[in-house]
């Protein structure tokens, strides 16, 4: 299984470059900073646009693990036993608001947004845990040093 992003949105990004770099000419005026601001802008944007018509999809899934985006259009696959959590946050605010699937691992932390899966995140982790292979169970045992009787002791707070 894999996940991309929508063909809607690089059209989009890339429509969007060309009205900055329009409008960076039709407020210059006799002045060469809103072209050039314009330019850039739109160079970002376009590259962010083409980026997405290169490497479209943002997560696959296998049995032996996920493939998740490395750099600007490479990929790295990521064994499950890599795979610390996975889960759906939802960050209200400013910047990366709404639901996230988080893919965190002990080294990095992977992000996907709605736009970045196609789909709701909700859905696509379920998905994962369904094709996730069952961790091997780890025998209950007390910290080292410790001597227990195999329960649980906590205390009350």
């Amino acid at each position: 299984m894999q996940w991309r992003i929508p063909a809607a949105v690089p059209v989009l990004k890339l429509v969007g470059a060309a009205g900055l770099l329009a409008l960076g000419f039709l407020l210059a005026e006799g002045d060469l900073l809103p072209p050039v601001a314009g330019a850039l802008g739109a160079a970002l944007l376009a590259g962010w646009g083409v980026r997405d018509v290169i490497a479209p999809v943002r997560l696959a899934v296998d049995p032996s693990g996920i493939t998740v985006p490395k750099g600007w259009t490479g990929r790295q696959h990521l064994p499950w036993s890599a795979v610390e959590s996975i889960r759906v946050q939802r960050r209200p605010g400013r910047g990366f608001a709404g639901p996230a699937l988080e893919i965190d691992t002990s080294e990095t932390l992977h992000l996907f947004s709605r736009l970045d899966l196609g789909t709701d995140p909700e859905d696509v982790a379920d998905a994962l845990a369904a094709v996730r292979p069952e961790p091997p169970a780890r025998p209950s045992r007390p910290p080292s040093g410790e001597q227990g009787d195999g329960t649980d002791q906590r205390r009350a707070e």
